[in-house]
């Protein structure tokens, strides 16, 4: 069957160029915030849009514009759960993403529309827990910044909570060593089950402090191996806030590669389920039937298509390309598709993601 284009959606795929292309990131969260205070900020940005346009697109098209522009603004939900929005509006074409990502403002007049923009928007929040491990107690903390907010759990965090058991599972009284171990081993594995709760809240990436034994102990038993960025060696039992700050700056300082970090555990993870896609065509099939939970992406990865005999299949475009079937760039479609459907995604360093061809998907599990 022959596909029905219109006009304008044809120009499009066959590139012709329709001026100008508006691009609006905006923080958008209606329950969290005052309906008034999000269109302030809503008319703010279309107050830059048309100075902008009337400067350099004084013209039918600028009109045009315009005038979707603001039916989009009177028309956006403000029922929505989601923290972010994404307006995207030219001559011939228009959508609105609302997004479960925490972004900066971005406002683009421009001659296209990238999604990289918006992935690069992403605000970048400097998060992430704290587990103090010591021969008495351990200690969760959540951290944002310099704020440090105690975590609470079910789980007794006392070690002397589980020093009731001193036998050997039989009849003998275990020896005084072998008490201790038994003891940390209870603790730690209670701990550990707790952590289920916790991380799965949160999903942010996790330091680890104790002394070189108790660390030990703990990465041996562990399953949450995949969340630790790094042990940090040390006795801080008794270590007040600031000492622990000042302990862990030399681990966060550098944010990007502790993401990085973050993001590789998650894909080897996601492996280990088999919850992980990898190279572009297999990550397009999943995007597709809606499975991606977190995409990854080498900076500056593109990859020109042509779609196949279904949806979800796609190949290396190789010209002449068929204007039907040509997609100019299948990772920014897959950004979209992830993002559109409560996903995110990340960047990575060019020649991180080797062994997964470039790009890789986790999928919700």
């Amino acid at each position: 069957m022959t596909p029905i284009v219109s006009p304008e959606i044809r120009a499009v795929i066959e590139g012709v160029q329709f001026f100008p292309s508006v691009s609006i990131i905006l923080p958008f969260e209606p329950k969290m915030s005052l309906k008034k205070e999000l269109t302030n900020s809503l008319d703010r940005a279309v107050e830059i849009v048309e100075a902008e346009v009337d400067k350099n697109y004084p013209d039918d098209m600028g009109t045009l514009v315009m005038y979707k522009l603001r039916a989009i603004i009177n028309n956006l939900n403000f029922n929505t759960f989601k923290k972010s929005i994404a307006i995207y509006v030219s001559p011939v074409f228009e959508k609105v993403l609302y997004l479960d990502i925490a972004v900066e403002e971005k406002i683009l007049v421009d001659e296209s529309f990238a999604i990289r923009d918006l992935v690069y928007s992403k605000k970048q929040l400097h998060k992430y827990l704290v587990l103090l491990l010591s021969g008495k107690e351990s200690r969760m903390y959540l951290v944002n910044e310099d704020s440090y907010i105690r975590i609470l759990s079910n789980t007794p965090e006392l070690i002397a909570a589980y020093r009731n058991d001193l036998r050997d599972g039989g009849t003998n009284i275990l020896s005084m060593p072998e008490r201790k171990e038994k003891v940390m081993e209870k603790f730690l594995q209670h701990l550990d089950s707790s952590l289920d709760i916790i991380l799965n809240a949160y999903q942010l990436p996790l330091f680890v402090l104790g002394t070189e034994k108790i660390l030990r102990h703990f990465n041996n038993l562990t399953r949450h191996g995949g969340f630790v960025i790094d042990y940090i060696d040390g006795n801080y039992e008794e270590a007040s806030l600031p000492q622990l700050k000042k302990a862990l700056k030399p681990y966060v300082v550098d944010w990007e590669s502790v993401k990085q970090k973050e993001v590789m555990n998650k894909l080897a993870d996601a492996a280990g389920k088999n919850k992980l896609a990898a190279g572009i065509r297999d990550v397009w099939r999943e995007a597709r039937s809606l499975k991606g939970r977190l995409l990854v992406v080498e900076k500056n990865y593109m990859y020109a298509a042509e779609r196949g005999s279904s949806d979800e299949l796609i190949y290396k475009a190789i010209g002449p390309y068929n204007k039907f079937s040509y997609i100019k760039d299948a990772v920014d479609d897959v950004m979209e598709k992830v993002l559109e459907n409560g996903g995110d995604v990340e960047f990575v360093d060019e020649g991180v993601l080797k062994d997964y061809h470039k790009i890789a998907l986790v999928q919700f599990y």
